[in-house]
């Protein structure tokens, strides 16, 4: 079986795993894209109710932050041929008390992670965004927390650039790290454009 196929073959099954479904509010609806030829991919954290809804990754506020942030439009985000996103947990994971989502299923990652990655042989770049990748990728490497890990960003190089969630919570963060705006987006935007490069 060749690439493309392997890795149709592979989506195609995560897209079918109910692993989890007893837990899912929503039920199973796993979000997840990207093609052999991928040369930029986004490990994010788990599809919030929009995304669910449409079956299309960051379709909602944190897509436009995170899109603000790479430098890149809608059209070149959704395009398979050079972006994947994979996120932490593939499916809407609930509610949890405090407003927000809860984290992603912990089944996932381990479950699919390992059989998918190695199917996207063209990835120059690999985006960590949010604590949940940041811990699972980075372990042992990643600071005492997000924000330090964040601003660590290049002892992550080249393969990984962490990032926190571009959520809207996360605006007073940004308020509180300017540096992240100033020094970070910028070295971001240029990696970014690296890495999409034919």
């Amino acid at each position: 079986m060749r690439g493309q196929a392997r890795l149709d073959a592979c989506l195609r099954e995560i897209r079918a795993c109910t692993v989890c479904a007893h837990e899912l509010p929503l039920g199973p609806r796993p979000v997840v894209r990207g093609t052999v030829s991928s040369r930029l991919l986004i490990t994010s954290q788990a599809p919030g109710t929009r995304v669910h809804e449409t079956g299309l990754s960051f379709n909602d506020r944190s897509g436009d932050v995170l899109r603000s942030w790479l430098g890149i439009d809608r059209e070149i985000f959704y395009d398979e041929r050079r972006v994947a996103i994979v996120p932490m947990g593939f499916c809407y994971p609930g509610r949890a008390e405090n407003g927000g989502d809860l984290p992603p299923r912990r089944e996932c990652a381990p479950l699919w992670h390992a059989r998918l990655l190695p199917l996207f042989p063209a990835i120059r770049l690999n985006l960590l965004v949010g604590s949940y990748a940041i811990d699972y990728y980075l372990r042992e490497r990643r600071k005492r927390t997000m924000t330090e890990t964040v601003r660590a960003w290049r002892e992550y190089g080249p393969s990984y650039f962490p990032l926190p969630h571009p959520s809207w919570r996360n605006v007073l963060w940004m308020r509180q790290n300017p540096w992240y705006e100033a020094e970070v987006l910028p070295e971001l935007r240029a990696r970014v454009r690296a890495a999409l490069e034919k």
